[in-house]
């Protein structure tokens, strides 16, 4: 395995520096797809012009987002403002969905600070008239085992909304968890049986609770080093099967990994993503051609810029993000 790891790229300026100039969009400019499938822009996504240019001129049967709501985590913007913000893209996100959609958001819950911005942005959801609640889904936190005061402070959530009545590809939904328990007994023609003769599967279903997807860590190969609270691929193309069909256009307006843009090409699926920084603009595009060359869904604990890099002398980064040259 490499040993070549980013430091976070959102909030180390030593290394964006280093990496900007290899970045081939600017803000406002979108890339092209050669084979025609996927769009990725540099755009604002409260910004309706930019969000029409980049969905157009297809509706989107889903949307999958997940905003930094690190802002709010962190303290770095008040949880009104950071409401304000959403509500723009959420109005975006609804001109560009198709009258049967589904839109879904991953968000922050501080327990630190009231579970905010989580609270603030369900009631928000609750005065757009477009969208009805449909689930709120968690993944199992598989960090701070241990004492109380190990605890994780923010968790990520997942909000399941939907416009009209959109399709649900219910077998999407099963794990590779086998069903144990038999239980629900009724007769069906005449003879008792349990919900184990009755399942069109063996193994359960996600539900809306998931306990069967691991998060994103350093040894994996899908990991994007630098990419902060990386989602995993598993949960956005459990996300992209049930709620979109092959040929579909899905929208993702804060493409950070560049995981959905990755799920979509896995599933036959057409993207539509962005995002303000350059550089995760172009991490999603260097991941989707990564992985068309050589399979790969990530770089493990190497980077997308490890040959620039290297030309340049560096072999890494210290603690504080400075880079380590050889």
């Amino acid at each position: 395995m490499d040993n070549f790891p980013l430091p976070r790229l959102d909030i180390q300026s030593k290394a964006r520096n280093l990496l900007l100039p290899h970045c081939r969009l600017a803000l406002g400019e979108i890339w092209e797809d050669p084979t025609g499938l996927h769009r990725v822009g540099c755009l604002d996504a409260s910004d309706p012009a930019a969000m029409a240019r980049l969905a157009k001129p297809v509706s989107a049967s889903l949307a999958l987002h997940d905003p930094p709501y690190n802002q709010v985590a962190f303290e770095e913007q008040s949880v009104s403002r950071f409401i304000e913000w959403c509500g723009s893209w959420i109005h975006n996100t609804d001109t560009a969905l198709a009258d049967d959609s589904s839109l879904y958001v991953w968000l922050g819950a501080d327990q630190n600070r009231g579970f905010q911005p989580l609270p603030d942005f369900m009631i928000m959801m609750r005065g757009m008239s477009s969208f009805r609640a449909k689930s709120y889904i968690t993944m199992r936190n598989q960090r701070g085992y241990g004492t109380q005061g190990n605890w994780m402070a923010v968790r990520q959530e997942l909000l399941y909304y939907i416009k009209g009545k959109p399709e649900f590809e219910v077998a999407a939904e099963y794990t590779d968890i086998p069903k144990i328990l038999r239980g629900y007994y009724k007769k069906v023609g005449g003879e008792v049986t349990d919900n184990l003769s009755r399942g069109k599967s063996p193994n359960i279903r996600a539900g809306n609770v998931w306990v069967d997807i691991q998060q994103v860590f350093y040894r994996m190969e899908e990991n994007v080093a630098g990419c902060f609270a990386q989602k995993p691929l598993a949960a956005i193309q459990r996300i992209v099967s049930a709620s979109s069909q092959p040929g579909n256009l899905v929208l993702d307006f804060f493409a950070h990994a560049g995981t959905t843009l990755l799920a979509c090409e896995r599933t036959g699926r057409k993207c539509a993503t962005a995002d303000l920084d350059p550089l995760f603009c172009e991490i999603s595009i260097r991941r989707l051609l990564h992985f068309r060359s050589s399979g790969k869904t990530g770089w493990q604990n190497s980077n997308p810029f490890a040959a620039e890099l290297g030309k340049q002398g560096i072999s890494g980064f210290d603690e504080k993000g400075y880079p380590v040259y050889k």
